[in-house]
């Protein structure tokens, strides 16, 4: 017996704004650049990537490009994208280890 995969795209899942966000949210926590590259990218898709890439001021094809598994976006584009996603950055107090023996120095 043959078993037949397809390929998963999790941007078909993403449905609403704030899935999208919830999305974003967890990739930002691994602190991972390349997942949070891909995350982007996925949430691009999600939202439609020629809709991102209008509400962006970016062409299509560059965004593509910048957040694909082998890109790496300037700051410049995440700040775009996020906004076209209708999302924001923000800081705020990690609360680990690393933080409280750097607090300590």
């Amino acid at each position: 017996m043959t078993v037949r995969t397809i390929p998963f795209d999790p941007a078909k899942y993403l449905k609403d704004d704030e899935e999208i966000a919830f999305y974003l949210s967890e990739a930002f926590e691994t602190g991972e650049p390349e997942y949070i590259n891909h995350a982007l990218g996925v949430a691009a898709r999600a939202r439609g990537m020629t809709q991102v890439a209008k509400d962006s001021g970016l062409k299509r094809e560059a965004l593509y490009r910048s957040l694909s598994e082998t890109g790496n976006p300037q700051f410049t584009t995440i700040l775009a994208v996020m906004k076209a996603l209708g999302l924001s950055l923000k800081a705020e107090v990690r609360k680990s280890d690393d933080h409280e023996a750097h607090n300590a120095l």
